[in-house]
């Protein structure tokens, strides 16, 4: 994996983290090591493959050529990372079994941490190592979430990007702003964007609005951009549901972070929909944060992954879901689903083309 090469280049030292070597589909959840059987079912031989050592462990050190090569002193020490999500979480203090985050950025993940590996029968949602030792995460993933906000803001809202570089602030402010003022629910307006995860037959509906009307007053862009960002937590809450529905793992609360948790309203919104209590942190690009734990336990600044996590995570501000809006988005989530289905089918048919397909649909 790239990670393995980028470590073995800075210090001539091959391995492998359990949290990026599970994505391959060939790690033992329970031993975090590589699976025999799996290996020989795949006709791979075990000599191709990385050691696996844990997240925090130290590798070895910048070498001579590597310092020369890339501007950094030699001797540095090089510490075992891990996957994006889960350093993520660790910067989030998300290290115990069945705490909950939503990771929001170009795409959204949603991963809950599992007390014992489990699997989803129905092969919908992914379970990954966590970089905490002995644990796992279950995720989902919500596909181009944050990336749909920033082709709604580059295609539609030209004005409010010039008025929000004048007034000093980001447009993505001035248009949460405008969003507040819009009803939940928006007036009915269903983006049909990301489906949620079906890891065994995985594509999308077209990308669409549905049900638009042609009153300006209630049909504007206000009124997409809080769609889209009520669309974004209908399908998180859609994707936590699956995974409660196999694991028994039902969360209390939630960690957002990532930069849609920079929005109040999304963050509100995010409470709203799920019936949870929403965490945003004060770092939000966690990820970064885990890195910086991971190597500072590989130095022996800090003595665990986990108790870091929990004592360096610092919250900015917490969303309680409001009862009323609840039931206006469980009334909203149930017909946007069936509204999906509908467009799934069109895909199916030859007539729209697929968001995205996952290669050999």
């Amino acid at each position: 994996m790239i990670s393995d090469w980028m470590a073995f280049m800075l210090s001539g030292e091959l391995a492998v983290d359990p949290s990026n070597a599970g994505t391959t589909g060939l790690l033992d959840l329970v031993t975090r090591n590589w699976k025999r059987s799996l290996l020989q079912m795949a006709g791979l031989r075990s000599d191709i493959l990385s050691p696996v050592k844990e997240t925090g462990t130290l590798l070895g050190h910048i070498s001579q050529k590597a310092a020369e090569q890339c501007d950094l002193q030699a001797g540095t020490p090089v510490i075992v990372g891990g996957g994006d999500v889960q350093l993520g979480c660790l910067g989030l203090g998300v290290v115990r079994p069945a705490q909950t985050a939503v990771l929001g950025g170009t795409f959204w993940q949603q991963v809950v941490n599992l007390p014992a590996p489990v699997t989803d029968p129905n092969m919908n949602v992914r379970i990954n190592p966590h970089v905490i030792p002995g644990m796992v995460q279950t995720e989902s993933i919500s596909f181009f979430t944050g990336l749909t906000m920033r082709w709604f803001r580059d295609a539609f809202c030209a004005e409010e990007k010039l008025i929000a570089e004048r007034l000093g602030i980001d447009a993505y402010s001035l248009l949460e702003d405008m969003a507040s003022r819009v009803p939940p629910g928006a007036y009915g307006v269903m983006p049909i964007f990301s489906d949620v995860m079906r890891f065994k037959r995985w594509y999308h509906a077209a990308p669409s609005f549905i049900n638009l009307s042609i009153d300006p007053e209630k049909c504007n862009k206000a009124t997409l951009f809080r769609a889209l960002e009520e669309n974004a937590a209908i399908v998180s809450a859609c994707n936590l549901q699956q995974i409660a529905a196999f694991s028994g793992v039902q969360a209390d609360s939630l960690v957002f972070a990532g930069g849609g948790s920079k929005g109040k309203l999304w963050s509100q919104i995010l409470a709203d929909v799920t019936g949870l209590t929403v965490h945003v942190p004060v770092v939000k690009e966690a990820t970064a944060l885990g890195c910086a734990i991971a190597a500072g336990v590989g130095v022996g600044v800090w003595p665990s992954l986990a108790e870091t996590g929990e004592k360096l995570v610092r919250w900015d501000r917490e969303h309680k879901p409001n009862p009323e809006n609840f039931a206006v988005y469980q009334q909203a989530r149930e017909k946007w689903q069936a509204v999906y289905q509908d467009q799934r089918a069109l895909v199916d048919g030859g007539l729209t083309t697929s968001l995205w397909k996952a290669p050999g649909l």
